[in-house]
């Protein structure tokens, strides 16, 4: 991304926040990083380098355990912003996750002094920043009951529905996203195959029976 104007199409609300100054920070272009696939953008313990927001590309945030077994909490996409980061940067503390780029991509960073600048002097980009905010911990708070209260072969239904007939995905990343073992996930698929739900092939998962799979999701039917 090459354009002031490509940026403010996805993050309009920088649009309040004084002209000179955005412009200085674009123009600038140190804080714009080329990102390819499979880097890792930040771990636990470092100090947040700046409010990142993703012009192109898909980043992964997620928590290791010491066993190396990953918990997926969210996607971060263009015109989102990171729930980590921002937490780091409202509190003082390093980062408490793990993000690593999916996609080839690229990530504008805003220095932590202009961010706390800006939440401060610029309402919109508030409000911009803490209603992203709020609904990052609504999507996290719903993460932390699936895994409190639902089945796994919910989770994993839920996993495989509204992402088209077809899932690009091996049973090893859909267990990081759930949280489990991989051994689980290919037991449980397996067992959706033999009921003609699901058709497995390598790193490829053909949704045949969308309906029951959402019977499964809501806990109206087991897998």
């Amino acid at each position: 991304m090459d354009s002031l104007g490509k940026l403010l199409e996805l993050y309009p609300a920088l649009a309040a926040v004084p002209p000179a100054e955005l412009r200085a920070e674009w123009a600038d272009g140190a804080a714009v990083m080329q990102v390819p696939k499979d880097m890792r953008l930040f771990a636990p313990g470092a100090q947040c380098g700046g409010f990142p927001l993703v012009l192109a590309g898909e980043a992964r945030v997620f928590r290791m355990a010491p066993s190396g077994r990953q918990l997926e909490m969210y996607r971060l996409t263009p015109g989102e912003i990171c729930l980590v980061s921002s937490a780091s940067l409202f509190s003082g503390e390093t980062l408490t996750a793990h993000a690593d780029m999916q996609t080839d991509g690229a990530l504008w960073l805003i220095r932590p002094p202009l961010f706390e600048r800006w939440m401060q002097s610029t309402p919109d980009f508030s409000r911009f920043v803490l209603g992203q905010f709020a609904t990052r911990m609504s999507d996290l708070t719903a993460l932390i009951d699936a895994l409190a209260f639902h089945r796994l072969d919910q989770r994993l239904a839920q996993a495989l529905l509204g992402q088209g007939p077809r899932l690009q995905s091996t049973h090893q990343q859909l267990a990081d996203r759930l949280g489990t073992a991989r051994e689980i996930v290919t037991r449980l698929l397996k067992r959706f195959e033999a009921a003609g739900w699901v058709a497995l092939s390598r790193e490829k998962i053909d949704i045949l029976q969308p309906a029951v799979l959402r019977q499964v999701a809501a806990g109206e039917i087991s897998g």
